[in-house]
């Protein structure tokens, strides 16, 4: 089975997002570059609302491009599809969606995208490897990649830490209870206004 990435840019005080949901400039690196994401330009869903697509510093572009290529799922909670609407059936990288939710998927909402709602972590991450085989799944952070963590389903955790302080918000982790110990940093890249931190989970 592949490899199963906790991942989300976060305030250096561990926030994922506002109390409104809003992310303020936590995304601002991905549209302030030169170098786009994809070697060809070519933007699945672009999120910039401008038609510029991502553009991130060479830096950046050399950590990201690898690691959205490589996956094959993204697993997100319900919130998150929600308030990006699943990204319209189309996820910035990977093939499938699998959506942690006690709802099922709303009636007709993009038939023709891989999007699998189901109802508890376990079953996300084994219906995530299924559909990822050998490439990575990738876990949204937030209260479903937390406790997805905190059932010993995490093999990475991936930070895009951005230089601001929120406060307050959605946590990284969650509601997550208890400690959990992280190896040291086995990847460190300093992008222009991010910087890139990879931790595997200690077993």
């Amino acid at each position: 089975m592949g490899t199963v990435i906790m991942h989300s840019a976060v305030s250096v005080d561990g926030f994922i997002a506002d109390e409104n949901d809003d992310v303020g400039p936590l995304h601002d690196w991905y549209f302030s570059g030169d170098t786009p994401i994809t070697e060809d330009g070519d933007q699945r869903y672009d999120h910039s609302g401008a038609g510029s697509g991502f553009k991130v510093s060479r830096a950046s572009a050399e950590y990201v491009r690898p690691m959205w290529e490589a996956i094959g799922a993204i697993v997100m909670g319900r919130t998150l599809f929600d308030l990006v609407n699943g990204w319209e059936g189309q996820p910035p990288s990977g093939d499938h969606v699998i959506v942690v939710s006690h709802r099922p998927k709303p009636e007709g909402w993009h038939p023709e995208a891989s999007y699998h709602f189901v109802d508890g972590v376990t079953a996300a991450i084994d219906k995530a490897q299924e559909l990822a085989g050998e490439r990575t799944v990738a876990v949204n952070a937030g209260e479903v990649g937390g406790q997805i963590l905190a059932a010993g389903l995490v093999d990475e955790v991936a930070m895009d830490v951005v230089p601001v302080v929120f406060g307050s918000g959605r946590r990284y982790f969650g509601s997550i209870a208890g400690q959990h110990l992280l190896e040291d940093p086995h990847l460190i890249i300093q992008g222009d206004r991010v910087l890139h931190l990879k931790f595997k989970v200690r077993r």
